[in-house]
């Protein structure tokens, strides 16, 4: 008895045909398109998960995937991890601050003290020294 295949509607099968063509997918995302290609050709699990070097389990879950989803299983789904709490807009105005004349008393500023001022300056509830030097180190 043969596993049941994915069946592409022609107009994804389409989509995924032209997305593969262009060449501009990321790695994780070409795979699964041209997995799900490949089933929607009539070969077997086996078959796929040897030519795209995955396990069956994973291409199964693909396929599951697709059913639920359509085409929107292609996309990567949001990792987890501890959300950013300084945004764009704030590392700018501390590295804007830290570029400032040092305040009086001061040859130079700190991290220590950027910190203290970033807070003092409403750009930010609370930041450490260590956050404001990797926010420094990461511009030029």
């Amino acid at each position: 008895m043969k596993k049941q295949h994915v069946q592409l509607t022609q107009t994804d099968r389409d989509f995924l045909e032209t997305l593969i063509s262009k060449g501009e997918l990321r790695a994780r995302s070409y795979r699964r398109a041209l997995g799900l290609l490949e089933l929607d050709r009539g070969k077997t699990y086996t078959m796929v998960s040897e030519t795209l070097r995955v396990t069956l389990p994973t291409l199964s879950y693909w396929a599951a995937q697709y059913r639920e989803k359509g085409l929107k299983m292609l996309a990567d789904q949001p990792r987890s991890g501890r959300p950013i709490k300084i945004t764009g807009d704030q590392r700018a105005k501390i590295t804007a601050l830290a570029c400032s004349e040092a305040p009086e008393g001061y040859a130079r500023w700190n991290l220590r003290l950027l910190a203290d001022k970033a807070v003092e300056l409403g750009y930010c509830e609370e930041i450490s020294h260590t956050e404001v030097a990797t926010i420094l180190k990461k511009t030029n």
